[in-house]
């Protein structure tokens, strides 16, 4: 199971360098503007990605900071929100290369923020949402640009096997 999710850690930093390499080409109107998404703009979902980023990483490691709203803006400006993106990637990157096959089969108990509830639940399940959770984000995010008609990447993830060899054995 581990080589999956060590497959879907840097698929998720592949995706997302690509992602920000063609939001920089947005001008700061087109990137705040509220084009009807979940969490209205490009720069609203690029945030909640990486507060989601945090709260998952803070509930399956117990270290970082995890911010009490899933809406909430941690940064303002574009290179602040990459240079974080690009920190957060890494340290998803770091935990799944720390977790054994045993972790893998272990559990976690953590709170919700929305309804706040307790739950514990087998930690791989978990790693699934949190990758799936990323890919669902980015995908609104790849709509928005090609809606301000940029040429949004390819993000398939059999791009990044072939790129990478990982998946590919």
């Amino acid at each position: 199971m581990k080589p999956h999710f060590a497959m879907m850690a840097g698929y998720n930093a592949w995706c997302n360098e690509r992602i920000y390499d063609v939001v920089a080409q947005l001008p700061d109107a087109d990137y705040r503007a509220d084009r009807g998404a979940f969490f209205k703009s490009v720069h609203g979902t690029l945030n909640h990605l990486l507060v989601a980023d945090q709260i998952w990483l803070k509930r399956f490691s117990g270290r970082g900071d995890a911010p009490n709203r899933l809406d909430a803006i941690l940064f303002e400006n574009l290179d602040d929100l990459w240079d974080a993106r690009h920190r957060e990637d890494e340290r998803i990157i770091a935990y799944i290369d720390s977790l054994s096959e045993a972790d893998l089969g272990g559990r976690i108990r953590y709170k919700t923020i929305t309804n706040p509830v307790e739950i514990e639940q087998p930690l791989a399940p978990a790693l699934i949402h949190f990758f799936n959770h990323q890919t669902h984000h980015r995908g609104q995010v790849h709509g928005l640009l090609t809606g301000f008609g940029l040429e949004a990447p390819s993000l398939d993830l059999i791009l990044f096997q072939r790129k990478s060899g990982m998946g590919l054995a």
